[in-house]
């Protein structure tokens, strides 16, 4: 970069000029945007590639995928489940391509809340930094509190409760509190277990469905004809109005089981070669979310009708599983023990990694002065302390189960970080819009980066669109019925949301950033110095390894 050509100076915007051979940039200098952070920002790049990919890969699939399947498929129908699950996915997909191409080119802490702020209003990154924040810190007890009710499948004496529920919680965070090397290594293990239970079920569902079960019943579509591949809402009288609104339903559910597939991106900072590795991630997850979701969901609505009367019976145990139930029917009695054995590491799974989002985001927040200093505190070997255990408080509302019903809370807490999770999706989505503006007015090239999507940014509306319209329709039955709690807990998160927005926007007076205004450079990394160079692989074993990670 050559010399500074002018610069401006206001109340709200400092910036330069910055011109190199073929265009000019614009570097913010302003030290109340934070953007150049590199003597507070201590962590350290402690995930491996194989850590990364295995995170990526089945991170964050916990019950919602498990048990929560098997409500959607009661409250849809097979056809309906798979369209709301298909839906979502593509939504999923579309915000993670976004925020994967934004990490890839800043692959620093602070994530897309920084990001929203660094390329839309500082305002926004606020907003949707600490939404982000209180959806992760929250949705951690909702796994605590699954995976409690998942070891009563074998002690049913409730007074137990109270114990199981301070051990995980305490395991949990010593996870976290040990440092992101350890974080990675258990991920690595629960994708794994993960990982082989969806297969394991696939398979052995194929291979029912098809009459190899001690049974031998060949069951095919069967339920897709009767009772039917749809089910009602029982809302309103008209047929077709009442099955759509049955698949509405179900969107919920399906987006919490999608919930934090950014988790890839949130670790980019403490990632060896995060561009490299961050690139390979988000190019797989298309395929995770087409074997695991989709061909999961296709499964148990081939083996299960959506009127079964064993997927009403809220247990939150391996018994309302579908797959359980399927395996019951045909006669295998092996399975529920290791079923539910194996969905409660996904429960413990997907605390695990709530609790590093969260803490991962307060940091970010703090770094760049909108949470308090105190939890930029780091300690020596990177791990950012002050703001793990800030999070890890939040852990301990899972003992809220013990009290006022496990089943209540946890689908109270679902609603609540749901909506907050569609926020989210929505922002990195909006962010990236702006960020594909503000490259094109600066005369970047996309296709230098490590990871670029040639979709883009229509992939980048198709999430704006529909984010906004889950948002919306989120608690759209408590108007056929009307809840207050129900009401509460599907949209308060809206009003919160426009209170950090327009809180800090009114007090700090900040501005949008027009395309030529944004800072696609000060405090990020070159190229050089994140990556190291890659090893080819030099036997058959090595380069398995390199396939599968």
């Amino acid at each position: 970069m050559a010399d500074i050509e002018k610069q401006k100076d206001d109340a709200s915007v400092e910036r330069s000029i910055e011109k190199t051979e073929s265009h000019e940039i614009a570097v913010q200098s302003n030290p109340q945007y934070h953007f150049d952070v590199h003597d507070l920002d201590l962590v350290q790049r402690r995930l491996k590639q194989r850590h990364v990919q295995m995170i990526a890969i089945a991170g964050t699939i916990g019950t919602g995928l498990f048990l929560g399947s098997g409500s959607a498929l009661h409250g849809a129908g097979p056809l309906g489940a798979l369209m709301a699950y298909a839906l979502v996915g593509t939504v999923a997909y579309s915000s993670l391509c976004a925020v994967g191409e934004m990490t890839t080119w800043a692959p620093i802490s602070g994530t897309f809340p920084h990001f929203a702020a660094r390329w839309v209003d500082p305002a926004l990154g606020f907003a949707v930094g600490w939404n982000y924040f209180y959806t992760q810190a929250v949705t951690t007890p909702v796994e605590v509190t699954a995976a409690t009710i998942l070891i009563q499948f074998w002690d049913t004496d409730t007074g137990h409760a109270p114990i199981y529920t301070a051990v995980v919680c305490v395991l949990v965070c010593a996870i976290n509190i040990f440092g992101v090397r350890w974080f990675g290594e258990s991920e690595f293990f629960f994708s794994l277990i993960k990982i082989t239970l969806i297969l394991a079920l696939l398979l052995s569902g194929l291979i029912i469905d098809l009459g190899g079960g001690p049974q031998g019943d060949r069951i095919g579509f069967r339920y897709w004809k009767n009772p039917g591949a749809l089910n009602r809402a029982g809302l309103v009288s008209n047929l077709s109005t009442d099955r759509f609104l049955a698949i509405l339903s179900v969107l919920v559910q399906a987006a919490f089981s999608f919930q934090a597939m950014e988790l890839v991106a949130i670790a980019a900072s403490e990632t060896e070669s995060p561009r490299r590795n961050i690139t390979k991630a988000v190019k797989r997850v298309f395929y995770r979310i087409f074997i695991f979701y989709i061909l999961g969901i296709i499964m148990i609505g081939m083996l299960v009708a959506y009127d079964d009367p064993n997927l009403l019976h809220a247990t939150g145990t391996a018994s309302e599983s579908p797959f359980v139930i399927a395996m019951d029917r045909a006669g295998v009695k092996v399975f529920p023990h290791i079923i539910n054995a194996a969905i409660f590491t996904s429960a413990f799974s997907a605390a695990n990694s709530y609790l590093f989002c969260s803490s991962r985001i307060l940091y970010g927040l703090a770094l760049r002065g909108q949470a308090p200093k105190i939890f930029t505190y780091c300690t020596k070997r990177g791990l950012p302390a002050a703001a793990v255990a800030g999070s890890s408080a939040f852990v301990f509302l899972s003992f809220m189960s013990v009290s006022s019903g496990a089943n209540t809370v946890f689908q109270w807490f679902v609603n609540l970080s749901t909506t907050g999770g569609f926020i989210s999706w929505f922002s990195m989505n909006l962010t990236y819009v702006f960020f594909y503006r503000g490259l094109k007015a600066q005369g970047f090239d996309r296709r230098v980066n490590a990871y670029y999507n040639r979709w883009q940014p229509y992939v980048a509306y198709w999430g704006i669109f529909w984010t906004l319209f889950f948002t919306l329709i989120n608690g759209f039955e408590v108007f056929f019925n009307w809840n207050t709690s129900s009401f509460f807990t599907a949209y308060v998160n809206i009003p919160i949301f426009l209170v950090l927005y327009f809180g800090f926007k009114i007090t700090k007076r900040t501005k949008f950033w027009k395309p030529t205004e944004m800072d696609f450079v000060t405090g990020i990394p070159t190229m050089e110095e994140t990556e190291t160079p890659e090893i080819p692989p030099k036997n058959l074993l090595e380069r398995i390894a390199a396939w599968l990670f």
